[in-house]
């Protein structure tokens, strides 16, 4: 009696899941497509409209990198077994474009895209932007391209590190 009273729930179970299922009106969600090629802004002509410096702290750093490794590789430069430390100017461009994010801001270095500031560092920086009156202008500031040491016989990843006054708090 028992065995059946046992099959008898798993199988009252499993018409109960079965008509769930077939009843359930919902479709998965249909994803837009990828791009061919991955989105990325163009670095805007003309003469920055303000140069940023923390005084030398490069206390910010740049994120989505892993896109841009080999850009950030090439300007590092030959350093040897040790950590680069790679002098550049940054040019900080707000992403208005931006498919991804609607307040990206994206930073090249020497022409060359090397990522974004973070959501809320880029949320701030427009802020910043806007209350100087300089909404929507090209800004510079001293950065560096960090890393690349090796450890343990592999290559570390690279960062950029700008010298910028710290958005995040």
């Amino acid at each position: 009696m028992q065995i059946l009273l046992t099959l008898l729930i798993i199988a009252v179970t499993g018409l109960v899941i079965y008509a769930i299922i077939k009843t359930n009106p919902a479709k998965p969600m249909q994803l837009p497509p990828m791009p061919a090629t991955p989105y990325e802004p163009k670095l805007p002509q003309g003469a920055p409209a303000r140069h940023l410096s923390d005084g030398g702290r490069f206390l910010v750093e740049v994120v989505n990198e892993s896109r841009y490794q080999g850009t950030l590789r090439e300007l590092a430069g030959a350093h040897g077994d040790q950590a680069a430390a790679a002098p550049y100017l940054a040019t900080l461009v707000p992403d208005d474009l931006n498919p991804y994010e609607s307040a990206a801001v994206a930073v090249f270095l020497d022409g060359r895209m090397a990522g974004y500031l973070s959501q809320k560092a880029a949320i701030k920086f427009r802020e910043n932007l806007k209350r100087d009156e300089l909404e929507g202008h090209v800004t510079t500031c001293d950065a560096q391209v960090r890393g690349g040491g090796l450890w343990q016989g592999k290559r570390l990843a690279y960062i950029v590190a700008l010298d910028m006054e710290v958005l995040e708090k």
